[in-house]
């Protein structure tokens, strides 16, 4: 596993953040656009590892990842060293003008791994939003179909089609319509929130959705499913078991192209490549980004050939899609996940952080669920004593203090009351530990 410069332990020099992030957010202030939001405010100096420092010298425990970007550590030397090297080569030809290598390997290397031993094609762009955007243009291509069903707390981007897509209005959707049509919408497998149970969640929330799609839509007019494996923005709600499979059974008895959209929780995020394979299910898309280039812009849809090569000659590509250093480092990255074990290291924080958490949430009823696979792991906080009202009064005092000390954790949820963690793949037990223990002082605080 390669080694970080930035020496793996939290160091606190001044408040957080300190005057120079503060001058700096002054800055901001007169030059970036107000929509543009910031979890933590701390302005980033250097990272690596399972650190982020800070321009006033603080090293805070990254448990974002930049929003499960960085799966291989920030600034990776593999990747540092590959991207570097393509960039003293050449920075762009757009792959429609003239084509190169990298672009091809990348291909190959997203054919090969993800779900399904059928013969596949690939699509590089630039965004998890553009891939998931293209993958619809795709089935609607191949199918003839217009619909598109996405579910209950999905996120899928910020495009117009994409937003249509999300489930969540604050702050994705409000004041930006109108959306794209043919979109609709059905109940998701929320095992926490389910009526009758987590046990008999992922069936009926199969069979409700199903019947929906029947009546309301018509299978025939249905051109794909999209819907993330574990849902990312609306939770990391990992679906009732048996739910993704019959779904993905349905569409295939139907002839609907089943995406599965794994921009965040691909490239062994989950504990495995993909967190498809955790239920064997095998997509006819799959759309990718994030962890895919070690920090770079880089995007992709990879699906059946026939279905792929059913869009004629220009219908896809981009500017962008693809460039070459970010290929360079998608290979690297590719390579380090597979080099160092990176799914098998997910596997185990995931182990050791739910043990942690599971006996945090004894300990304190306002946790109502603890959930996630591999390091994708998330706590749900609702007022307690079996209320399960969204309580985001204490998800705020939780991540205040957690930042306070040097915690960079995320937050989502439809309620806005999940603490959403995604610490990087070659971060260390003991920094994991260390700001386990911080989760936990803060929740003795309230």
């Amino acid at each position: 596993m390669a080694t970080s410069e930035v020496a793996q332990a939290r160091r606190i020099v001044t408040e957080i953040p300190g005057p120079q992030s503060r001058a700096l957010q002054e800055r901001r202030l007169s030059a970036v656009a107000k929509g543009v939001g910031s979890t933590m405010p701390i302005y980033v100096q250097r990272a690596g590892g399972g650190i982020v420092e800070d321009v006033d010298g603080n090293a805070l425990i990254d448990f974002g990842s930049g929003i499960a970007v960085t799966n291989v550590g920030n600034a990776d030397p593999r990747v540092v060293e590959r991207a570097s090297e393509q960039l003293s080569r050449f920075t762009h030809t757009c792959f429609m003008v003239n084509p190169y290598d990298s672009y091809v390997e990348v291909c190959e290397a997203l054919n090969r791994l993800t779900p399904g031993g059928h013969e596949k094609r690939s699509v590089l762009l630039n965004s998890g939003a553009e891939a998931v955007e293209n993958a619809v243009k795709i089935a609607r291509s191949a199918t003839g179909r217009q619909a598109v069903v996405a579910f209950d707390h999905a996120y899928h981007g910020r495009t117009n089609l994409t937003m249509a897509l999300t489930a969540k209005n604050m702050p994705y959707k409000e004041g930006f319509g109108p959306f794209a049509g043919e979109v609709h919408r059905m109940p998701m497998a929320y095992p926490y929130r389910w009526a009758t149970g987590p046990e008999n969640c992922g069936p009926e929330a199969a069979a409700q959705a199903i019947e929906q799609i029947t009546k309301q839509i018509g299978a025939h007019n249905v051109a794909a499913v999209v819907i993330e494996p574990i849902q990312g923005e609306g939770g990391f709600i990992v679906p009732g078991e048996g739910f993704l499979p019959a779904i993905a059974e349905f569409c295939r008895a139907n002839g609907i192209v089943f995406i599965a959209d794994e921009v965040q929780t691909g490239f062994a995020r989950t504990g495995r490549m993909f967190a498809c394979d955790h239920e064997g299910v095998v997509p006819d898309l799959i759309t990718t980004a994030k962890g895919i280039a070690g920090g770079l812009p880089l995007a992709a849809v990879t699906g059946r050939a026939e279905l792929m090569d059913a869009v004629h000659g220009g219908g896809l590509g981009g500017t962008y899609g693809g460039n070459p250093a970010a290929c360079a480092a998608a290979l690297a990255t590719i390579e380090a996940i597979e080099a160092d074990g990176l799914a098998e290291r997910a596997a185990a924080i995931g182990e050791r952080m739910l043990g942690r958490l599971r006996a945090l949430a004894g300990k304190h009823d306002i946790i109502g669920d603890v959930r996630g696979r591999g390091a994708m792991i998330a706590i749900e906080l609702v007022k307690g004593g079996g209320d399960k009202t969204p309580n985001t009064e204490a998800l705020a005092e939780v991540v205040k203090y957690c930042h306070s000390q040097g915690l960079i954790l995320l937050t989502a949820g439809t309620y806005g009351n999940v603490i959403r963690m995604l610490p990087p793949l070659v971060i260390g037990d003991d920094l994991i530990d260390e700001g386990l223990s911080i989760l936990e002082e803060a929740f003795a605080r309230l």
